[in-house]
């Protein structure tokens, strides 16, 4: 994961969205599937968006589309693995927000990693608010909270 996240090592991302694809076959099909958003900070930095590279792969072999403009991140925020607990949850309060795109939809928001939660919370707020009617949220890999 490191590899993808931040070694640009793209190649490495249909492994994760082969695992992903193995655990969505016991889910209920979603609608959309939606990478989770960085910020344009971020992704000029990066050059690319991990979650979207573990997504896209998903996305074609599921015949489900991808939708990359269907939550976005309108809001900077500091990186997420040196927080605390309390520390994530204030740092991406308000960070997001969705378009109507996803009205009706179950979604399935795509990410890299999740240790808190609170960053896909904070995505899966955004996307209840402008009317989706359950978000799932699909991890290639969990680490535990510290």
């Amino acid at each position: 994961m490191l590899a993808l996240k931040y070694g640009a090592r793209l190649s490495v991302a249909p492994v994760f969205s082969q695992a992903l694809m193995l655990a969505a076959a016991q889910a209920v099909p979603p609608d959309l599937i939606v990478p989770m958003p960085l910020s344009a900070t971020r992704l000029r930095e990066r050059g690319y968006n991990q979650a979207l590279e573990i997504a896209k792969p998903l996305g074609r072999r599921l015949g489900i589309t991808v939708a990359t403009d269907a939550c976005l991140r309108v809001r900077d925020t500091a990186p997420q693995a040196d927080l605390p607990l309390k520390a994530r949850l204030r740092n991406v309060r308000g960070a997001f927000a969705a378009t109507a795109s996803v009205a009706g939809k179950h979604v399935a928001l795509v990410d890299d990693v999740m240790t808190s939660g609170a960053t896909a919370n904070e995505a899966a707020k955004a996307l209840r608010k402008q009317g989706a009617l359950s978000v799932s949220v699909w991890v290639a890999a969990r680490t535990l909270p510290g």
